[in-house]
């Protein structure tokens, strides 16, 4: 039998190199019906939209692929656990952005980065988009706000770094979280289910989230009635409305960092709701990211408010959960200490049935 030739041999190297490439080539559609395509998984992504800097880290297990961030997603990284779990995010570039704020980007930075990928908003028109693109960037744009959205979210980008499997254990865990609270509140009565007010903001404004938020979705998930549901999506309102709506539990947001459940113990007119008077007044817990608004760790979210509103019907293991999932989303596992900052214990620890979180 006659020996392939040199050419012979180096054209199915060829051959099969290309065959290869193509295997890992991605195509995908983005949240806005656009077409993504690259040759391989991202390996240099550019993440603008602050929430999904955290969910990447998530699905890849870790900051290598990340080479730009909006400023203030690394400052999220800084005041949360990620910066201990990985303290070399702290010098990923974040001058990202033309300008002080919002999410225009700076085209020269970013393309000085060289990435294969640059994730931007998909809601916030094309002013923000049409620079990234004009100057050949790869783009995918990403829409936020409720459930349905955050699960498009994650596979997205999932999808576009290679980590289908992890796409899996996180959608897993959402349906499997929310199947167990839906469970244990089965047939709950109305008259059951707390009130619950959530504050967007608390300390220059009171902001509430209304119906058509993702609190409200949660908030109902882990069996409690949004006290502002007469609202519609993220409206202000003054103290005496509050009052008035009297709920039975607060949740301040994580977003003021100064922000303390004295805010409310301490007010003339809040500190009168019933959520004051029997201790029922919780700042979110703050891990890989905020729990107040959708993101890699929801269920952690669930699970945290269901035990709290009905720790007779729903008993989940948060430190549990927390281990086993940090291990899962960062493989890494916390100390009982971290845990404690998470659930944010010393402002927390006060209040009422809080002291089922606490270390045994």
């Amino acid at each position: 039998m006659p020996q392939p030739t040199r050419v012979a041999l180096l054209s199915a190297a060829l051959l099969a190199s290309t065959l290869a490439a193509q295997a890992d080539s991605i195509s995908v559609t983005d949240q806005t019906g656009r077409t993504v395509e690259l040759d391989q998984p991202a390996e240099r992504a550019v993440v603008i939209p602050i929430p999904s800097t955290s969910t990447v880290i998530a699905l890849d297990g870790g900051t290598d692929r990340l080479v730009g961030m909006h400023p203030l997603a690394k400052s999220a990284i800084e005041e949360a656990i990620l910066g201990e779990f990985f303290p070399g995010a702290r010098d990923i570039p974040s001058d990202i952005i033309a300008g002080n704020s919002g999410f225009a980007p700076n085209v020269e930075a970013i393309a000085a980065l060289d990435p294969d990928l640059v994730v931007q908003w998909g809601s916030q028109g094309d002013d923000i988009v049409a620079p990234l693109t004009n100057a050949g960037l790869e783009t995918a744009l990403i829409l936020y706000g409720d459930e349905e959205k955050a699960r498009a979210i994650i596979t997205l980008l999932g999808t576009l770094i290679g980590k289908p499997e992890k796409v899996d254990a996180i959608i897993g865990w959402r349906d499997e979280t929310a199947a167990k609270i839906e469970a244990g509140l089965k047939d709950l009565p109305d008259a059951e289910r707390p009130s619950v007010l959530y504050l967007l903001r608390a300390e220059t404004e009171l902001r509430v989230a209304g119906t058509g938020t993702y609190n409200d979705y949660y908030i109902n998930l882990a069996g409690g009635r949004n006290a502002a549901a007469e609202i519609d999506g993220l409206k202000p309102v003054n103290a005496e409305q509050i009052a008035a709506w009297n709920p039975d539990v607060i949740l301040l947001n994580g977003f003021e960092s100064e922000l303390d459940v004295s805010r409310i113990y301490d007010d003339p007119v809040l500190g009168a709701t019933n959520a004051a008077v029997d201790r029922r007044v919780y700042k979110m817990p703050i891990g890989g990211y905020r729990w107040d608004p959708p993101s890699q760790e929801s269920p952690l979210t669930w699970q945290w408010l269901a035990d709290l509103l009905h720790p007779d019907r729903v008993d989940f293991d948060i430190r549990g959960q927390i281990v086993e999932w940090y291990r899962t989303l960062y493989g890494q596992t916390p100390t009982p200490d971290q845990i404690d900052a998470i659930l944010r214990l010393d402002m927390n620890g006060d209040g009422a049935n809080y002291d089922r979180f606490a270390a045994e």
